[in-house]
Formats: structure tokens, sequence, C-alpha cells
């Protein structure tokens, strides 16, 4: 371009001469566009450049993950709705985990890729070119709208849809067997907890039901009405029944404090044990159960037509770039003709 400017700044090289230098030119010139146009025709053709289909799947992540949190947890403050879409955060959780080796593997298995990429089996770098060649056919980006695009690219229209709505299936169990890990071990440690401590509660109640059985059943409200009961009778001279109401006491002065421990403690334990209860269930659905871990909004279809190579883009570019190049070479190729002549004729004049 450079060249051009400088050559349309000569004063014998203005637009009229352009057009005459076309025209002087124009048999070369045509027969190098014709040639360019042909042979872009030829080389973009699918004897040389394999057609490639595109097939997409777009989703939405989920808002939480946790089916407890969702659905079971009395803590309403951090209760979230579980048709609730997912923002930036879980976007870039399942970008991660859709560029993880887990789905990758699996889908290469699957699809036997190794075979249908055509890769040397036994070629010293080809887990290599089976992942390169997977990464420039298989592609995850956020839109716009912080839903999750899958594309696939493959010389079969059917495959390509297939591998991009299988890549979105593998998004849940692969997710959900992440979280199942973590989940598992925690359910096994409350569920050791809560086993327990209702053990222990039940030794408790096996306590106090022996207890009631030897006599103390309620020890405050029971020494009162003994100790208002005695008193009556020493009033009245009843030997036979202070005697009686002594014994009561005697039984109530032995085994009421242990009885008011075990009660009191009862008590907290078994207010504890509600609460590791609702832990235990909550853990139980979490280890037990699984969530679609994303919202469809547009699964993957054989694509009908090809979207690469863009045959009329490559024709059009190919010709343009041809005839303009054309151009800079005459120039350049006149400028040096003109140069040697007037060199030639410097040297004949002195």
């Amino acid at each position: 371009m450079y060249m051009i400017k400088k050559i349309t700044e000569n004063e014998d090289f203005d637009s009229t001469n352009f057009i005459i230098f076309l025209h002087h030119w124009r048999k070369p010139l045509i027969i190098i566009t014709i040639i360019a146009f042909i042979a872009s025709l030829l080389f973009s053709s699918s004897y040389f450049i394999t057609p490639q289909f595109k097939s997409s799947v777009i989703l939405f992540p989920v808002s939480s993950s946790s089916i407890s949190k969702a659905l079971l947890s009395d803590n309403f403050g951090n209760k979230q709705d579980i048709l609730e879409f997912g923002e930036e955060e879980q976007t870039e959780q399942l970008l991660q985990i859709l560029n993880s080796n887990k789905i990758r593997d699996r889908i290469i298995k699957k699809y036997n890729l190794i075979d249908h990429y055509k890769i040397d089996s036994n070629s010293k770098y080809k887990n290599t070119k089976l992942y390169n060649k997977y990464e420039n056919n298989v592609s995850f980006r956020r839109t716009e709208y912080m839903a999750v695009k899958i594309t696939v690219f493959d010389e079969a229209p059917q495959m390509a849809a297939d591998i991009a709505n299988n890549i979105a299936e593998l998004l849940d169990s692969t997710k959900n067997q992440m979280q199942k890990e973590r989940a598992v071990k925690a359910f096994k440690i409350v569920k050791a907890e809560y086993l327990k401590l209702k053990k222990e509660v039940k030794q408790m109640e096996d306590s106090l039901t022996v207890l009631r059985k030897l006599g103390v059943h309620d020890y405050e409200s029971q020494s009162e009405m003994i100790n208002m009961q005695l008193a009556i009778e020493l009033a009245k001279g009843n030997t036979s029944g202070v005697k009686a109401l002594e014994s009561k006491l005697n039984i109530l002065a032995k085994y009421g404090g242990p009885y008011v421990s075990l009660r009191d403690a009862l008590e907290h334990e078994k207010k504890q044990l509600s609460l590791i209860k609702a832990k235990y269930e909550e853990a139980k659905v979490d280890a037990r159960e699984n969530l679609p871990q994303k919202f469809i909004v547009n699964s993957a279809y054989k694509a009908e037509r090809k979207s690469y190579p863009i045959r009329w883009l490559i024709v059009l570019v190919s010709t343009i770039s041809a005839f303009i190049l054309c151009i800079i070479v005459i120039i350049i190729l006149e400028n040096i003709n003109k140069f040697q002549v007037k060199k030639k004729s410097r040297i004949l004049s002195a």
C-alpha cells in the first residue's frame, strides 16, 4: 500500500493513468484473477478441506446443588429456590467441570474418537494429538446472559449432535459424583454421631425406668407431698403412717439426686438428638439423592448444512487478494523497469 501511495503521489501516475494501467495489463490481471478464482473453488472443496458440521447446546446452571438446603432446611434465611437459575459463580463452576478430563475421557472412550479422528494408535504422541483435536472440535463458553454454550464440530453431523448432547448429560453425573464423594463421607460422620447419641438417650431412659420402678417418679412433687403428709401423720400421732412415709423419703433421698441429674441430662440430650437427627436426614438425602445440575435451553440437533469451510468467503477473499497482489507486483516490476531505463539513459548521456 505504501508503494501504491508513493506512485499515486507521482505526477506521472494519477487516477487516469491508473485506469490506463489497468486496461493495459487487463489480460494478465484477468487471467490471474480467474486462475485464483478457480484455484480457490478447487482447494476449498471437500476434496481438500473436510466439511465440518456444528451442533450446540445452551444451558443454565442451577442456583443450588444441595438438595437438603433447597428442600429440607428450616433455615429460611439461607434457603434457596430449587427452580432459580444460577449466576456467574455457578456458570464458572460448570465451565470448569466441562473442561475437566473426566468428561473429555468419557466422550473419547464412548465415541472411539482416536479412530474417528484417524489418529495412529501406535503414534508416540497419540494422546497429545487426540486431545488437541478434541479441544479444536469441542468448545465451551459463557454467553452474555450467563448461560453456558457447548459447541461441537465434526465431519459427521449426527456425531456432532450426539457428542454435544452427551456432554450436557455427563455434566450432571460428573458434578453429582464429585459432590457425592463428600456428601457420603459427611453422612457417615453424622450417622455415627446420631446413632451414638440415640444410644446414650436410650440408656438414660432405661436408667430412669429403673428409678421409677423403685418409686421415684417426680422428685420435687413427691418430696413436697410426702413431707406435707408426714406432718399430718405426726400431728395425728400415727406411728405406722409416719414409718411408711419415712421409708418413702429414704428412697427419695437415696435415688432423688441421680433421678434429677438423669432427667435434666436426658432433656438436654433429647434436644441435641432432635437437632442432629435433622442434620442426619439432610445428610442422608444429599448422599443418596440426585438433582439435575442444569436447565437445558436448547438441545443439539443434526445440522443440515456444513459450518466450515465457508466456501464463498474463501473464494471471495482469495480472488480479491490475488487481484490486488497482482497489481502490486506489476507496479513494482514497472517501476524497476523505469528505474533501469533512467539509469541507462544517465549513463549514455554521461
